[in-house]
């Protein structure tokens, strides 16, 4: 794995961390929901110290911040839960990126892009720099949402040709039972074997 690979790959890995916050059907509870949860997930990450100062007002913006993110991550697997919805993510993600600027750092080994503040705006500005490096490895396209209603958890498609959308073969069974239930009742029963989407998926970037 090249230094870009590595530096894309977890670059991914920590947005979709971020992503995976939020509730799901499956029962996975809201982890940004006050000021308290998101001190938590920044320490975690490992984006900001012990002392850092964190608002409701800043739980709020990373909701926001998130619900943007599942939008996009949505549209990869063809999902747009409302109309414009992916053009009111761009568009708000571009407002993140001008909020909570980036600065290359250019050194020996290369460039790297790191965020101009510190604090609750710095773990911002390290989202939006997570998605420049995943992109730069070739990963955003594969970050996806789980496209099984239910779920709706992000992870990483492995596919080779990047052709999964479900985050494990439980939900891709899901999905295709309810399929066959449906047809079942409106008498198009087909014969043909139940198609699996979730090969080669990287089961750590789920839940």
């Amino acid at each position: 794995m090249t230094v870009q690979e590595s530096v894309g790959k977890s670059a991914a890995d920590l947005v979709l961390g971020f992503v995976n916050t939020r509730a799901t059907g499956n029962g996975d509870p809201e982890l940004m929901g006050d000021a308290e949860a998101l001190r938590r997930w920044i320490e975690g990450a490992g984006l900001g110290s012990e002392d850092l100062k964190v608002t409701n007002a800043d739980a709020a913006v990373a909701r926001e911040l998130r619900d943007a993110l599942v939008a996009l991550l949505l549209s990869h697997v063809g999902v747009e839960e409302c109309e414009g919805g992916v053009a009111e993510a761009e568009s708000h993600m571009r407002r993140t990126a001008e909020l909570y600027p980036l600065m290359a750092v250019v050194t020996e080994a290369g460039c790297e892009l790191r965020p101009s503040q510190r604090g609750v705006p710095g773990a911002f500005a390290s989202i939006v720099a997570g998605v420049a490096h995943a992109t730069a490895a070739g990963l955003w396209p594969r970050m996806k949402m789980c496209r099984n209603m239910p779920c709706h958890v992000s992870f990483l498609d492995k596919t080779r040709n990047s052709s999964g959308l479900y985050c494990s073969a439980a939900c891709s069974s899901q999905v295709s039972m309810r399929s066959y239930r449906q047809r079942q009742k409106t008498g198009q029963v087909s014969t043909a074997p139940l198609e699996d989407h979730s090969d080669h998926l990287d089961p750590s970037s789920a839940h």
